[in-house]
């Protein structure tokens, strides 16, 4: 704030202290007065600065957060600068004065007031008396009483706001302080009835005595909570940065998750980590058991909850989220619901997840501080909760989460039972962290009794993570098979090789992965349908192996997705495209009634169908699998980061850019996605390449294919072309990889060809024999003007073997044999290629390959269009698309109409494309014949044609159909 508004404030408090009928032991503070100055450095937030910009237009700003959220900071920091948010870049560093304002005549006059414990009506009003008359100028004797006003003084107070010539901008700070709500009736009053002169901006943690859902219903709230104050990954590096303690950007990352990007605790964290030897490794410890963290939590944030709602926390602090239902089981709480949404909304301690029924999270430091405090307990109390908690997952189908309860408990029988009814979905499928202390390890005397425990107790260990510890658990189970009766000893056996395909599986052990699964393949019943393992195991497997004829069609139905789902993982991080076995596993997986195997099933079988191009399926499969997760509460981010690659691919093929860009937006934070594309503007070769590419690079090239046609449509195919080679150069090499590269290698060509550098597009293409590689070469052939060589490039897309091409790769070729027939004058044979495209096409709504192709496809499609065709509603949404959607600019028409066409004209018009008669289109249209002639008559009229051909082509020149 500019220092003169500061020394008016400071006589205004100072003339206060001494108004008349005030006790003299009541004065008023200047510092109160005026925005006090937050510890240095402060970093700006550009972005928080815009939304206070913004939201100080309307009647109420309010930042609503727990403490140590930054809301002082960020307000005081805001009236200083005087909203100068568009200058400020981020990552500078706030000076502590100095005016910088904009010109004061451009903005509201501003008015500072920091509420304390213990202000009352009259000393509140006290304070705003002398806040107002700081901005307005008024006299002491003026219409700003120093007590809560009558009626009537409120009515001169709004009047006189109303008049003014510059509205107030009134900042009121920790204004949760107010006890009584009647104190801020008057402040009601007034926002109501100063005609938008009084605007408020306010700082609090909960329980506002403001009527806040009305002003949310007439849309004069803006609202600001943890949420946007939490700070970036760039604004952690900018505040480490100003504290001279600068990390690596993985370690950046991880602080910001590890403190849900709480200001507070990150200020902490920068003071601290610039004196560690190890500043990464430290990061990796810090956690709310922190003494400095916890200090603060115990002594700023605790305090202001009252014992039944910190009581709620600790005890649903035992599981990482929760829900209404699962927190009235552990806390016996029938208000548990309502006390939840209080928590996640003005208190702003939970994180809500948006499912139905919401789930809420708490913030990570205070988690780690509530169950810390848990393991304080005693132990049969601590107990109680893990077997309540258990109880509940079970009941609730949510395996994985009950089994780690139920060891916690010590509840041996049900963690037996509960690994032997579901160990198909007690394996992990994404890369996401689990933080799950390991449990009480069983005696020798329960696993002599119930070898199935140490089976659980290993699941539990490699769904953690802590594969050593489930290996050894597995050890310890089979130690105990040879003493089961044969009938348990097979089934025993049968899931200790399930639990090897895990562990390899989660070891990066693909050889093993194979071998185990042929081992418990092998197991299937008598009759059932073979099962293919590729490379699988040598003939000499283990002596352990169980044998074969056990289980019904329940069992089969679980080894089918189990096995089919860990081997067609294992393929996929090879870079092949193995469609049908993610397709088969998906349908055994809803078999046996197995929803987190059928989600890996169903979003990987989506990307892959999408890819091969058949779109209804791919969308339904994505669709499917997007509907699964937020009722489970499962990790599944890198599940629905699939199934929005394939949307994002239906909706590319289908020339939809809007939605492909929008879903591939989606799908890239769980492939490391943040900052943007490799390629794209202000980018560096390298930065943004997703980082989950090693791991998962069929998702990683897929997106990166998406992009650049992206790019390419937007007309910057140079970007597009340099993520393609990024791609390229990252995918490994191998033979599983092929036709994954081939689609890079086609993609890069097409792209340096159509920007003219052909010789580069042939030596991409050199010795091509996949099909996608033959069809580029004859794209790039045909671009050159060498039509002989493009249809000797040109492959036999109608042969028996065709049928097994991606749909796009084989709607290239038939195109691409249209066009060579037309440019070789043989327009029949070329109707009659381009109608087979089109019943290909059709059925999955594939456009692309027709609206972004070279002008020519447009002329070909016209001239279909003329001489008759089964898809003449198809054909001429392609005629308009083409020209809309082409990269290259479309030719001017050459003039326009005198007069143009009414609208039934043009309905008209459109029907005169087809090969219907007069007598037809009136039927078709409810019209009488001599209506239709009359508009056709009028039709050529001002198209200055003699005849329909004539009319039709000089409407195409014109744009117009």
């Amino acid at each position: 704030m500019p220092e003169q508004r500061n020394r008016v404030r400071v006589e205004t408090a100072r003339q206060v202290d001494t108004a008349p009928g005030r006790p003299a032991d009541s004065p008023l503070l200047a510092s109160r007065l005026t925005p006090a100055v937050p510890p240095e450095p402060v970093v700006a937030r550009p972005r928080l600065l815009r939304r206070l910009d913004e939201g100080s237009a309307g009647p109420v700003t309010l930042i609503a957060a727990p403490a140590g959220w930054g809301k002082t900071t960020l307000l005081a920091s805001w009236v200083r600068l005087g909203g100068a948010a568009p200058d400020v870049e981020p990552g500078a560093i706030v000076p502590d004065s100095g005016d910088l304002s904009v010109p004061p005549e451009a903005r509201p006059v501003p008015a500072w007031l920091s509420v304390e414990v213990g202000d009352d009506g009259d000393r509140l009003w006290a304070y705003l008396a002398a806040a107002l008359r700081s901005a307005t100028g008024s006299a002491e004797d003026g219409p700003l009483p120093d007590r809560p006003p009558r009626p009537e003084q409120l009515e001169v107070l709004a009047a006189t706001l109303a008049a003014a010539d510059r509205p107030v901008l009134l900042v009121l700070d920790d204004l949760h302080r107010v006890a009584d709500p009647a104190a801020l009736t008057g402040l009601e009053f007034l926002l109501r009835h100063a005609e938008q002169r009084l605007r408020l901006v306010i700082g609090a943690r909960a329980g506002l005595h403001l009527p806040l859902h009305r002003l949310r219903l007439a849309g004069e709230l803006t609202e600001i909570g943890p949420d946007e104050l939490a700070f970036t990954d760039d604004e952690v590096a900018d505040l480490l940065t100003a504290h001279a303690a600068a990390l690596p950007a993985a370690a950046v990352h991880q602080l910001r998750d590890r403190t849900g990007g709480w200001p507070a605790a990150l200020r902490i964290a920068a003071l601290a980590v610039r004196g560690q030897p190890d500043p990464e490794r430290w990061v990796g410890q810090f956690g709310g058991d922190q003494p400095e963290i916890a200090g603060y939590l115990h002594e700023e944030v605790l305090p202001t909850l009252d014992p039944a709602e910190e009581d709620l926390l600790r005890r649903t602090a035992i599981v990482d989220t929760v829900c209404a239902d699962l927190a009235e089981a552990l806390t016996g709480r029938a208000d548990a619901g309502p006390a939840l949404a209080a928590l996640a909304g003005t208190g702003g301690l939970l994180h809500r997840e948006d499912t139905r029924p919401p789930w809420y999270r708490c913030e990570p430091l205070l988690a780690d501080l509530l169950r810390a405090d848990l393991a304080r307990l005693p132990p049969d109390e601590l107990r109680d909760l893990h077997a309540r908690a258990a109880d509940w997952y079970a009941e609730d189908g949510r395996p994985a989460d009950a089994l780690r309860h139920a060891l916690a408990a010590g509840r041996w029988d049900l963690a037996g039972d509960l690994f032997v009814a579901h160990w198909p979905e007690l394996t992990r499928y994404d890369r996401d962290p689990v933080h799950a202390p390991a449990p009480m390890t069983p005696t020798a005397e329960v696993i002599r009794a119930d070898p199935e425990v140490a089976l659980a107790c290993a699941a539990e260990r490699a769904y953690a993570g802590d594969l050593p510890a489930a290996t050894s658990h597995l050890r310890s189970a089979a130690d105990h098979a040879a003493g089961l009766p044969v009938p348990r000893r097979d089934r025993f056996l049968r899931l200790v090789t399930a639990l090897e395909v895990s562990v390899a599986r989660l070891s990066d052990d693909p050889a093993e992965v194979r071998a185990a699964a042929g081992r418990l393949l092998r197991t299937r019943p008598a009759g059932a349908t073979p099962t293919r393992v590729p490379d699988s195991a040598p003939t000499g497997a283990a002596s352990s192996a169980p044998t074969a004829g056990g289980g019904g069609a329940a069992d089969d139905a679980d080894l089918r997705a189990f096995t089919g789902t860990a081997l067609g993982l294992v393929e996929l991080a090879d870079g092949a495209l193995p469609t049908a076995r993610f397709v088969r596993a998906r349908a055994a997986a809803r078999e046996a009634g197995r929803p987190r195997t059928e989600l890996v099933g169903a979003s990987r079988a989506a990307l892959l169908l999408a890819v091969r191009g058949e779109l209804r399926a791919a969308e339904q499969a994505a669709r499917d699998a997007l509907g699964m997760p937020p009722c489970r509460g499962w990790s599944c981010r890198l599940d629905c980061a699939y199934a929005y690659l394939a949307l994002a691919l239906v909706a590319q093929l289908r020339d939809q850019p809007e939605e492909a860009a929008a879903n591939l937006a989606l799908a890239g934070p769980a492939l490391g996605i943040v900052g943007g594309w490799i390629g794209g503007p202000g980018t560096d070769a390298g930065d943004d390449w997703p980082a989950a590419a090693a791991d998962e690079p069929v998702a990683a090239t897929v997106a990166a294919l998406c992009r650049a046609k992206l790019y390419r449509d937007s007309g910057d195919p140079a970007a597009g072309q340099r993520l393609l080679v990024r791609a390229r150069e990252a995918l490994a090499d191998g033979p599983s990889a092929t036709e994954l590269a081939g689609l890079l290698r086609a993609a890069e060509a097409e792209l340096r060809a159509e920007r003219g550098d052909l010789n580069a597009a042939r030596d991409l293409l050199v010795g091509a024999s996949e099909p996608v590689l033959a069809v580029a070469a004859a794209k790039v052939e045909l671009l050159a003007g060498d039509a002989a060589a493009a249809g000797r490039a040109l492959p036999a897309w109608q042969s028996p073997a065709a049928t097994s091409w991606p749909l796009p790769v084989r709607l290239d070729a038939g195109l691409l044999d249209a066009l060579l027939a037309e440019r070789a004058g043989d327009g029949r044979r070329a109707g009659r290629i381009l109608e087979q495209v089109l019943d290909l096409a059709g059925p999955q709504g594939c456009r692309r390959v027709f609206t972004r192709a070279e002008p020519p496809v447009r002329d070909l499609l016209a001239a279909h269009l003329d001489a008759g065709t089964a898809h003449f509603a198809l054909v001429s949404d392609l005629v308009r698309g083409a020209g809309r959607s082409t990269a290259r600019p479309a030719a001017e028409p050459r003039d326009t109409l005198d007069e143009p066409l009414t609208e039934r004209e043009l309905t008209i018009l459109r029907y005169l494309q087809s090969i219907l008669s007069n007598v037809e289109i009136a039927s078709e249209l409810s019209l009488s014949v001599n209506t239709v002639k009359t508009h056709v008559r009028n039709i050529y009229r001002k198209l200055d044609a003699t005849r329909r051909r004539e009319a039709v082509r000089r409407a195409r020149e014109l744009r117009l159909i």
